[in-house]
């Protein structure tokens, strides 16, 4: 159904309510911008955006979509590279307007609401010298981040971000309020951990929380294409030998054009170095000397703040472009794959597309197959190759995507699976079955009949309920 083509809508009985912001088309630039997420690839055109401002809110809008036969999205963030936060012709649930945060800097934990973004509770939680792990961007929501595993950069010290999710309050389809936690409906807090759009809509986050910074030791350097072979393969060697209080990726790129950059370098194919620790900044400086040793043209490591890590990536990739993602899990990362690594860089259609190579193990690997519905705990590596290009390039976006899945095509002999699916643009049926496997799956899909039998929540990376007697 797209707009065009939809009935006219009777919406008074959800405004009538509904505290928050009720947006349609006749709304003009208030309505474009709420229908606008990260990702410039989903122009779609909601009927009606219904911006929360409360769990009653969202209760009532479950409630007004399910007696209208409207399809519901569900937005926290709006980062959802695969475009499941915005919808054709259906209702928006757009949850930024929640952005409570709560911090127990004594019990280390935090209670988030889902309209908060990373950069928003880095800063409280900072506060306090404390963090979860979160996105490697601060514009990323918490709310998708999290339910879709949550890799970060603290994961090998602290897992991942559904890993750190002690409980959450839930509305479900048929619009109660319940708790998921290891007390509470156990089953649904496994499911949330990796699967949880699914399930339900998470008005609140209840998060772990770890001492760390405000002052930490790191920070990025860049090399000249023509060292990645030797630069790559000690980099490489180093996370394989570092403690887990390290964390970090190796990144073939494009230098960018700025005045860091030595001028023979901008505009040019480049390997980027991102590197920290998590501890002392002494204890860092020693421990990461053996990358700065390496010599490169630009060394930006040294003493700064988490918070600072934290926004590291964001220039890389501003909300607005055009982005296609694939991304997989390796068990190790042998020469070929440096080789093949910097080959595909050199081919990249965009400057700002590139691939990543970042070291797994520690806390990620300390947590059982079985824990939590993300898997793919052996794995010691995560590659992330990312295509980013300008909304409106006069070529079009088939190039670009092309690169991105000939590039995943050359590394795939060296993948395994289980990669968390926040970080894949083509999300099918089969892919779904093959990052779950075929023992978890099946234990979502009766996950899914008990919390959405009616599978409400479908505008997700979607896993239908089981059929059949129970």
């Amino acid at each position: 159904m797209t707009i065009d083509s939809a009935p006219a809508l009777d919406l008074a009985p959800l405004r009538a309510g509904f505290a928050g912001t009720v947006l349609t088309p006749a709304d003009g630039e208030a309505y474009d911008v709420a229908r606008t997420g990260f990702n410039a690839m989903f122009d779609r055109r909601p009927a009606v955006v219904a911006q929360a401002t409360s769990v009653a809110d969202v209760v009532h809008a479950v409630g007004f979509a399910r007696s209208s036969g409207l399809p519901l999205a569900v937005r926290g963030g709006g980062h959802s590279v695969a475009g499941y936060s915005t919808i054709e012709g259906g209702l928006l649930l757009d949850l930024g307007p929640m952005k409570g945060i709560e911090v127990d800097p004594v019990a280390r934990v935090a209670r988030v609401q889902p309209g908060v973004v990373w950069g928003e509770l880095d800063r409280a939680t900072q506060a306090h010298g404390l963090a979860t792990t979160g996105g490697r961007m601060t514009t990323t929501g918490v709310a998708g981040f999290a339910l879709g595993s949550g890799s970060g950069w603290l994961e090998r010290l602290h897992g991942t971000a559904c890993d750190n999710l002690l409980a959450a309050e839930v509305v479900t389809a048929d619009g109660r309020v319940v708790t998921a936690s290891d007390t509470d409906n156990p089953d649904l807090l496994w499911g949330l951990r990796g699967a949880g759009g699914n399930f339900g809509i998470v008005t609140e986050f209840t998060f772990r929380l770890h001492p760390i910074g405000p002052e930490v030791y790191g920070g990025r350097m860049m090399f000249p294409i023509s060292r990645a072979p030797e630069v790559l393969r000690s980099v490489r060697d180093f996370f394989l030998e570092a403690p887990r209080e390290v964390c970090g990726g190796m990144i073939c790129m494009t230098a960018p054009q700025a005045p860091f950059v030595p001028e023979e370098m901008r505009g040019r194919p480049a390997v980027g170095i991102m590197a920290a620790y998590w501890g002392d900044v002494e204890a860092g400086a020693s421990v990461l000397a053996p990358l700065k040793a390496l010599g490169a043209a630009v060394d930006m490591i040294g003493p700064t703040t988490y918070l600072d890590i934290q926004a590291s990536s964001d220039p890389s990739n501003p909300p607005g472009r055009r982005n296609y993602w694939r991304s997989e899990f390796m068990p190790t990362v042998p020469d070929e794959v440096l080789d093949a690594a910097i080959a595909c860089a050199m081919e990249a259609t965009s400057p700002a597309s590139a691939l990543i190579l970042a070291p797994l193990g520690g806390a990620f690997g300390d947590v059982a197959e079985d824990a939590t519905a993300l898997g793919g705990r052996a794995a010691q590596w995560l590659f992330h190759c990312y295509a980013i290009w300008e909304n409106g390039d006069p070529d079009g976006d088939a190039r670009h995507i092309a690169w991105a899945r000939s590039t995943a095509a050359a590394l795939e002999p060296w993948t395994m699976a289980g990669m968390g699916l926040n970080l894949v643009s083509d999300v099918d049926e089969s892919r779904i079955r093959e990052t779950f496997g075929a023992e978890k799956y099946a234990r979502l899909t009766e996950l899914k009949r008990a919390w959405d039998p009616e599978n409400f929540f479908a505008m997700n990376q979607n896993i239908r309920p089981v059929v059949g007697p129970r």
